[in-house]
Order: C-alpha cells, then structure tokens, then sequence
C-alpha cells in the first residue's frame, strides 16, 4: 500500500480519527526490518477551544508542532515514562491532533508509544518524508463505536463527554 498523502491530514482532527481506523502504521527500526500494525483505537482533540487540547492554553513550545499543517508527529511525555504518539492534523495555525491508541492487540496509548519505541526524537516529523515512521492506506472502515475520551477529567463536562475516541468494533478500547 502507498503512503497516505498530504490532503489525508489536511483535515479536522475527528474526521482523521475516524479514518486512520484500519489503517497501517509502520515502524523501520535501527536494524533496518520493518513492523506494520493496524490502528485500532484513536482519539481526536481539535484546536485551542478544546479544553483537553494541550493547545487549549495557547502556543507553547511544547504545542508548537500542533499549529503547523497536517502530517507532523506530535509527540509527549506522561508521567515520566510514557512518549505518547499523536498525528497533527488541519491546517497550519490551527492546532489539532490525533492520539493513536491502538494498534492491533496493542490497547492503550502508552503502550503503544512503548511498543513502537516513540521519544521525543521523533517530534515534529512528518509522516510522508520521515524514514522510521509513516501510515499507509487500507480500505476505509466504517464499523467502530464512538465513545468519550479518557483521561481528560480536568477538561469540563462539555469537552469530556464527546465522543471523539474511536474504535474498531473487532476491537473493544477500553
């Protein structure tokens, strides 16, 4: 399968989540083999007025990624331990991403940033030029359950009851 292209990210962070369902992460490694895993579980978070948008506070070093076009890899620590694997998506100055967490039996998106061994290196790549990580296209998947996202208690109810997480209904995202 072919990379997806540039108008792929282009778009709003819930559309994207919703899309990258099925398809293929792949991940090179330093020996030079590759993985590729099915994304199973997403999560969207769209622009400053999302309160659990990390960009919800405004520009910062560590959200500037987020204001550029859609296609970077935003990347984060959590609790000291975790590098978190995000797709930034839209259009430049408007911040919005897509977490990944799930990739085939993988739930979970420490785990997933753990498994794909993520770090700060790979902040701002893009997905269509990096060497070590990209997605690929599969055919789209129109059978998922919509849930509201975790983690995001802080948020205020508005934003932590939408239902932006998304999973494939194979799968069940915990």
């Amino acid at each position: 399968m072919e990379k997806l292209n540039y108008n792929f990210y282009k778009r709003d962070a819930v559309t994207v989540a919703q899309e990258l369902l099925g398809k293929t992460l792949v991940r090179v490694w330093d020996d030079a083999s590759v993985s590729r895993y099915t994304i199973t579980e997403t999560e969207a978070y769209f622009g400053e007025e999302d309160q659990a948008c990390h960009a919800s506070k405004g520009r910062t070093k560590r959200t500037e990624i987020m204001y550029a076009s859609g296609g970077h890899v935003y990347v984060y620590l959590i609790y000291g331990m975790y590098w978190l694997l995000n797709v930034v998506t839209g259009n430049e100055k408007h911040p919005e991403a897509v977490l990944i967490r799930g990739l085939d039996e993988v739930i979970g998106s420490g785990k997933v940033g753990r498994i794909l061994k993520i770090d700060k290196s790979f902040y701002g790549e893009h997905l269509l030029y990096s060497p070590r990580i990209w997605i690929e296209d599969a055919p789209l998947e129109t059978s998922f359950h919509a849930l509201p996202r975790i983690g995001i208690d802080y948020a205020g109810e508005e934003w932590r009851n939408k239902a932006w997480r998304f999973t494939l209904h194979s799968h069940k995202g915990q």
